[in-house]
């Protein structure tokens, strides 16, 4: 890991493929390719003849072929990752910021970030929740803690093999599992060191991938978080182009292969979806996001 400290606050993480590699969640890398998570197993399986076999017989007889070609596309993806190890990286860049909640406003270093909240009735009965919920309000006169993070693959890696079609679908598909797994790495690392609001932690990477670690990380697009306009806001607090990311008029990030979003360190705090909001809370999200209410529709599509 290479380690850069930047201005205000921003810290800089570039990992080699290896680094990050046993952070990967072979489930997504899978369900890319067509295969139920089931198949996703071999990734835990030893890599040695007797052991695949035995994990074949594991299968019913009807489902074998299909395990075989989970165990190729497993073994091919490995091949890749040793191959690129040489020349492509994973950049990571994050900054701990001073914020408070403001209603369903985050108020970040003087930056203003509105949040949407929950409107539709819980199964459970639960309370309507908002990302702000976990964050200490501006009324108690004491600053709190959000983190903000984006992470990347070095845009040589979406140039890699474009001439033979099927490595480069296993290139893009193994470089959007690299830039989670960086990011699943930066966050223990800021977890326990960076912040080191959890400096004890002990925790396996099995443990790590099923977010058994204090706190949340909510990315761009997540279901509690998913105006992707809000990438605007992110870019200037973070500065992603000093990690090679540029946004789209429509807030998209490039390289195709990038994470961003922030980082919650609150015990209680839990991943939710918003769900499907009304027209009332769409004009005040406008509003508070000063955009007009017909952009603003377009960019919550699928939360109207």
């Amino acid at each position: 890991m290479k380690r850069t400290i930047l201005a205000l606050g921003h810290e800089l993480l570039s990992y080699r493929i290896h680094e990050v590699t046993p952070y990967i969640n072979w489930i997504y890398f899978f369900h890319a390719w067509g295969f139920q998570p089931r198949f996703a197993a071999i990734a835990n399986i030893h890599g040695c003849d007797s052991c695949r076999a035995l994990w074949l017989t594991t299968f019913p007889e009807e489902e074998r072929t299909k395990a075989s070609e989970a165990m190729q596309l497993f073994k091919e993806a490995n091949r890749m990752l040793d191959r690129l190890d040489e020349t492509i990286s994973i950049h990571c860049i994050f900054r701990l910021c001073q914020a408070n909640a403001d209603g369903d406003n985050l108020l970040i270093e003087g930056t203003t970030f509105p949040l949407l909240r929950q409107q539709t009735p819980q199964p459970d009965g639960g309370p309507f929740l908002c990302l702000s919920d976990f964050v200490r309000p501006l009324s108690s006169g004491t600053p709190d803690i959000v983190g903000l993070f984006a992470s990347t693959i070095s845009e040589e890696a979406e140039e890699t093999y474009k001439s033979d079609p099927y490595k480069h679908l296993l290139v893009q598909t193994l470089n959007d599992r690299l830039a989670e797994a960086a990011t699943e790495k930066m966050h223990e690392y800021v977890r326990k060191e960076a912040w080191g609001y959890a400096p004890d932690e002990s925790l396996s990477i099995p443990d790590l991938l099923v977010e058994k670690y204090q706190g949340i990380r909510p990315a761009v697009g997540y279901p509690s978080l998913p105006d992707q306009s809000v990438n605007f806001l992110l870019d200037e607090l973070l500065g992603m182009k000093q990690i090679g990311i540029t946004l789209t008029e429509h807030g998209a990030m490039h390289p195709h292969s990038s994470v961003c979003g922030m980082m919650l360190a609150h015990p209680a705090s839990r991943y939710f979806s918003v769900g499907k909001i009304g027209e009332d809370q769409l004009d005040d999200y406008a509003r508070r996001r000063g955009m007009p209410i017909g952009d603003m529709r377009k960019f919550l599509a699928t939360t109207i």
